[in-house]
C-alpha cells in the first residue's frame, strides 16, 4: 500500500525534457532511529546503470494533498532533465511517522542530514545531492547545509533567513508581530491533520491519535522566548556562517519580508553564492506576483547542472547579486511593477556611495543643521492601518496603502521636490537622537515617496524596540528623559525616487495591527539636529544594459483539480476584510474571513478545503486594549475517511503579561476524537 507508480513522458513533463519520468506516489525513507519519512518522488528513466543527482524539498505541508499541485510546478521539470526529485514530509507531519515538533527542531535538522545520506546511497544516485524550497523549505535547506553533510553540494533557498529571531514571523526589531499569531495557528493546524489511509494503511487512526496527544500549541513557546536566545539561535546560520560549505543560491522578493536576508548572506557567507531579488511577494520567480515573473526553471537548471553535473553553464560567471530596481512602489490593485534589472559583481559593492539627509526645522536637508526645535508626539495606538501586514500575500488587501493617514499622525520630515531621478540599492539607515518618557518604548520608521498630489508610498521601513538599542540578547530598560542616539537600518530595497516627488521620513511609536504595542502610551521627543538618514546610492552602470535576459516564465501543467463545492476561491489567502472605527469609543475593529472551494484532487480522489477568520481590536489611547481572535479549520476526506481539524487562538495584554488562550479540536466521521485547551499567562520582558 502507498506505492503508486506511473510514467510521465519527457515531452509531457516539460518542453525539451530529456528523460521519461517515473512518478512514485510514496517512498519510505528510514531514519537511523527507525522512523520512516514519507516522500513523493520523480525519478528519470535512464539507461541501465545510469545514475542521477538527487534534489529534495523537505517541509511539513502534506505532499499528498496540500502542496501537491505546487510541487508539480518544479519537481517533474527537473526530473525530465536528469534529476531524481523528492518531496519529503518532515517527521510527525503529512504521511511521515513520528511525532510533531516545534519548527526547525534539532531532530528535524538531523533527520534532514539523514535524508541527504539516504539519497546519496540509492542505486540510481550519482552521490551528489541538492536541496531547495521556499519559506520552510528554504529554511531547512540552509539549516541542513550548516550541518555540512558531504553529499550535499548545493542548495537554492527561497524566501528564508539566516536569523530566526530578527527575520521570521515572530519578532521584528525586538517587537512582537501579529504574523506570529497567524503563523502559529496555521502551523498548529498542520499538526492536527491526519495521515492518509491510502499511504499508511489501517494504522492511520492510531498514528493520528498518537500525534494529537503529543501536539503542543507552539505559539506559547514563541511568545515566551522574547529575546534572541538559544531557542532562536538554533537553526540560525548567522551563528556560524562558515559552517555552510556548499554552494548557496538565495532568492527573494521585495514584497516578501525575507528579502533583506539575501544581501546579508551574500555579504557574510564564504561559500560560492549568488543572490536574486525580484519584485515578488512570497512566490517562486516563475509564478512571481507582482509581475514581471521570469523563466526561473531555466535559471535553476543552470545552477543544478553546474554544481551537481559539472556542466559549465556560465552561471558562476554572472554577477553575484541581481535585483529588480523598482521605478514605482506597487499600489493596491496593480499587478506589475515598472522597473529594470540591475546587478553587482560582489556584495556589498566595491564602490558604494551614500547620500546623507539631515533632519531640521525645514524637513530633510542636504547639510547638517546647527540647531532645530524638538519634535514630540504621543502616537495613537491605531496608527499603522496603512501598513497592516508584515508579510503580504493578498495583493488586494494586504499591501501598504496610501500612507497619508498614518503620516498625519506621525512626526514627519520631507525633502524639497527632487530635481532629478536617483536610485538607491541596499539598506537606508536612520539615526535618531531621541528621548522617551517610559522605560519601554518602540520606534517605527517609514521611508516614503510623496507624489505631487500628496499620495504617500512606503518604500521601506523598520521597527525597533528601544530596549534592544544595544542588543537583542540582553535588552535594557530606558531611562525616561535621557537622550539616546539610535541607528536603525531599514529593510533593504532597490528603488528609484522620481523627479518632482518628495522623500519623507515618518516616525511613530506604534504600528497596529502589524506590531503589538508597548505596555504604556509613549511620548517620543526627537532632537532633529542629531538625526539623519543615509541612503545607499546606485548610479546607472553600462553592464546593466548587457545583463542576460531572464526570459519569460514557463509554468508547467499540474494534475487535475475539480471544484466540488464553490465557497470562496482557490486562493487560500483571499477573503473579505472590514475595518470599523467607533469614533465615540476610539475603538478600531478589523475583521476578516474567508474560505477555499472544496476541491477534489483527481489523482488521489481526496477532497480538501479550509475556512478561517480573524478579529482584532484596539483603542486609540490604551495599548492594553489590544486583542486578537483567530480561528482556522481544514478538512480532508475521501469515502469513509472524513476528518476536520479546527484551531482557535486569542491573545490579550496587560501592562505586565501576554494572555494567550487556544483550543484544538479534531473530528473523525462527525465524532470529536481530540480536544485540548491552553490558557497561558506569559510575563512581558521589556516588550
Amino acid at each position: 500500500m502507498g506505492t503508486l507508480v506511473r510514467t510521465i513522458e519527457a515531452k509531457a513533463a516539460s518542453p525539451q525534457g530529456q528523460y521519461d519520468v517515473q512518478e512514485i506516489e510514496n517512498i519510505w525513507i528510514t531514519l537511523p532511529d527507525g522512523v520512516r519519512l514519507a516522500a513523493r518522488a520523480w525519478i528519470p528513466v535512464g539507461q541501465p546503470d545510469e545514475v542521477f543527482p538527487a534534489i529534495f524539498e523537505y517541509i511539513p505541508y502534506r505532499k499528498r494533498d496540500l502542496t501537491r499541485s505546487f510541487d508539480e510546478l518544479t519537481h517533474p521539470y527537473l526530473a525530465a532533465r536528469g534529476y531524481a526529485c523528492f518531496r519529503v514530509d518532515i517527521r510527525g507531519y503529512g504521511d511521515s511517522e513520528g511525532l510533531p515538533q516545534n519548527e526547525y527542531s534539532e531532530q528535524e535538522q538531523e533527520d534532514g542530514v539523514a535524508v541527504v545520506e539516504w539519497l546519496s546511497r540509492q542505486p540510481w544516485s550519482s552521490g551528489r545531492v541538492g536541496a531547495f524550497g521556499i519559506s520552510w523549505g528554504g529554511f531547512t535547506a540552509l539549516q541542513i547545509a550548516a550541518k555540512a553533510p558531504p553529499a550535499l553540494k548545493a542548495i537554492i533557498t527561497h524566501c528564508s533567513t539566516d536569523d530566526r529571531y530578527t527575520d521570521d514571523a515572530h519578532y521584528m526589531g525586538g517587537t512582537v508581530i501579529s504574523d506570529m499569531m497567524n503563523w502559529g495557528i496555521s502551523f498548529t493546524t498542520q499538526g492536527l491533520s491526519p495521515p492518509d489511509p491510502d499511504i499508511v494503511g489501517e494504522r492511520w487512526l492510531d498514528m493520528w491519535t498518537e500525534r494529537l496527544n503529543h501536539l503542543d500549541f507552539f505559539v506559547g513557546e514563541w511568545v515566551s522566548n522574547q529575546h534572541r536566545n538559544d531557542f532562536w539561535k538554533s537553526g540560525s546560520i548567522n551563528e556560524d556562517y562558515a559552517s555552510v560549505q556548499c554552494a548557496v543560491y538565495a532568492v527573494g522578493g521585495w514584497v516578501d519580508s525575507y528579502s533583506s536576508a539575501v544581501p546579508r548572506m551574500l555579504a557574510n557567507l564564504d561559500c560560492p553564492r549568488k543572490g536574486l531579488v525580484g519584485p515578488w511577494t512570497h512566490d517562486y520567480p516563475h509564478i512571481g506576483r507582482p509581475e514581471p515573473a521570469i523563466d526561473w526553471l531555466t535559471e535553476a537548471l543552470r545552477w543544478w547542472d553546474y554544481w551537481l553535473k559539472d556542466i559549465d553553464t556560465g552561471i558562476m560567471d554572472d554577477p553575484m547579486y541581481r535585483a529588480y530596481l523598482q521605478h514605482e512602489v506597487l499600489k493596491i490593485g496593480e499587478t506589475k511593477v515598472p522597473g529594470h534589472w540591475v546587478a553587482e559583481e560582489q556584495w556589498p559593492p566595491a564602490q558604494a556611495q551614500v547620500q546623507t539627509l539631515h533632519f531640521g526645522d525645514d524637513g530633510l536637508m542636504s547639510e547638517p543643521v546647527g540647531s532645530a526645535r524638538p519634535r514630540s508626539s504621543v502616537s495613537p495606538q491605531t496608527l499603522g492601518t496603512a501598513s497592516p501586514n508584515w508579510l503580504p500575500f493578498d495583493l488586494l488587501s494586504e499591501l501598504p496603502d496610501d500612507q497619508r493617514v498614518d503620516d498625519g499622525r506621525s512626526i514627519t520630515f520631507d525633502s524639497v521636490p527632487l530635481e532629478q531621478d536617483f536610485d538607491i540599492f541596499g539598506a537606508p539607515v536612520v539615526t535618531l537622537r531621541l528621548k522617551v518618557d517610559k522605560p519601554v518604548a518602540f520606534v517605527v520608521l517609514r521611508l516614503n515617496e510623496v507624489e505631487p498630489d500628496g499620495y504617500s508610498n512606503r518604500v521601506t521601513y523598520h521597527v525597533r524596540n528601544l530596549t534592544h538599542r544595544d542588543s537583542h540578547e540582553a535588552p535594557s530598560a530606558l531611562e525616561p528623559g535621557k537622550v539616546y542616539d539610535v541607528a536603525v537600518p531599514l529593510h533593504d530595497c532597490a528603488h528609484r525616487f522620481s523627479k518632482g516627488n518628495k522623500i519623507r521620513v515618518a516616525v511613530s511609536t506604534t504600528s497596529w495591527p502589524m506590531v503589538w504595542p508597548a505596555p504604556e502610551p509613549v511620548k517620543l521627543t526627537l532632537l532633529p539636529a542629531g538625526c539623519r538618514m543615509t541612503l545607499p546610492l546606485r548610479a546607472a552602470q553600462p553592464q546593466d544594459e548587457r545583463l542576460r535576459d531572464l526570459g519569460e516564465p514557463f509554468v508547467p501543467e499540474t494534475g487535475d483539480v475539480t471544484i466540488v463545492e464553490k465557497r470562496g476561491g482557490l486562493d487560500k489567502y483571499g477573503g473579505a476584510k472590514t475595518m470599523r472605527w467607533n469614533v465615540g469609543e476610539q475603538l478600531l475593529t478589523i475583521e476578516s474571513e474567508g474560505s477555499t472551494d472544496i476541491t477534489r484532487i483527481e489523482a488521489t480522489g481526496s477532497e480538501i478545503g479550509s475556512t478561517w477568520g480573524e478579529r482584532s481590536e484596539i483603542r486609540d489611547d490604551d495599548p492594553t486594549s489590544a486583542k486578537v481572535e483567530i480561528w482556522r479549520s481544514t478538512m480532508f476526506r475521501r469515502g469513509a475517511w472524513d476528518t476536520e481539524q479546527t484551531s482557535t487562538l486569542a491573545l490579550e495584554l496587560t501592562p505586565t503579561a501576554f494572555l494567550l488562550t487556544g483550543k484544538l479540536e479534531a473530528v473523525n466521521s462527525g465524532e470529536v476524537v481530540f480536544e485540548r485547551e491552553w490558557n497561558e499567562v506569559i510575563d512581558r520582558k521589556l516588550v
